[in-house]
């Protein structure tokens, strides 16, 4: 698999359909990788897009790190990934804490993002966001990859549970994460939140704890679609098809309807 040096640190990245003349970037949640896309979300993107995911600091297959989890380390990361690969403007979209990720991005880089969509980012004031680090503890990890092994096609054996428990141990006790994430607190809050240029698509599960979050973005960024999932905040693993094809239909846009009309043109001239 694919792992490449960005200023002195390994990271695991995958790439679909490198020759499209558009790329897409996808950002997975904490305590998650890129997996999360891998199997089901980033192969319908590459129908149209290059489509391009990573693994964070110290999820996956990337490097460890013990510091670095506030948001302004992570867009920096995203940047430099972004320098290495040689992509000056990309469409982007971040899951969970990936969303609030792809939102500093497009705050800070605002050149370097065409388009935004967000899939079920938290408030991190919320105090189930903060808790985040006790949701997921060993034993839901467990209960999750059980429950949803069917959903993703994929089969989990006992090295790789130990494996993933190894990861969330460090990050849990030897990482600068529940600070970082606190810190992260008032990010709603922040005045450039409305300020947003890009088109944005926010994607949120009907069933989910974050959709007040979601209601809350949708009326701060000007620019901004909600759209709601059957589901609650595992969209990604819960409606893989859903999401994917939400995803491609927004960033698609205006190709599409370039698209339909010349079929209706084609269609009218062998009449």
């Amino acid at each position: 698999m694919p792992v490449i040096k960005v200023k002195n640190n390994s990271v695991h990245i995958q790439e679909y359909n490198k020759g499209a003349k558009e790329t897409i970037v996808l950002i997975h949640g904490m305590f998650s990788n890129l997996s999360v896309y891998y199997f089901n979300i980033a192969p319908v993107l590459a129908q149209s897009f290059h489509v391009v995911l990573y693994d964070m600091k110290s999820h996956g297959m990337s490097d460890r790190c013990e510091y670095g989890y506030d948001l302004l380390s992570m867009t920096d990361d995203l940047r430099d990934l972004m320098d290495a690969l040689h992509l000056k403007s990309v469409y982007l979209a971040g899951y969970s804490y990936g969303g609030l990720v792809a939102m500093k991005m497009a705050m800070r880089y605002p050149a370097r993002v065409k388009k935004l969509a967000v899939i079920e980012a938290p408030d991190p004031s919320d105090s189930e966001t903060l808790s985040i680090i006790d949701i997921y503890s060993k034993e839901f990890l467990v209960d999750y990859i059980n429950n949803y092994t069917d959903t993703t096609r994929m089969r989990v054996g006992k090295r790789q549970l130990d494996k993933n428990h190894r990861m969330y141990e460090f990050l849990f006790y030897r990482t600068s994460i529940k600070e970082d994430m606190h810190n992260e607190r008032f990010f709603f809050s922040a005045e450039a939140l409305d300020s947003i240029p890009q088109e944005t698509l926010l994607i949120y599960g009907k069933s989910s704890n974050c959709l007040p979050s979601g209601r809350k973005l949708y009326h701060t960024i000007p620019r901004s679609k909600l759209i709601l999932i059957e589901g609650d905040h595992n969209l990604p693993i819960q409606q893989p098809a859903e999401t994917a094809g939400k995803l491609k239909d927004f960033f698609e846009g205006w190709q599409i309807k370039i698209k339909q009309i010349n079929n209706r043109l084609w269609q009218a001239l062998r009449l």
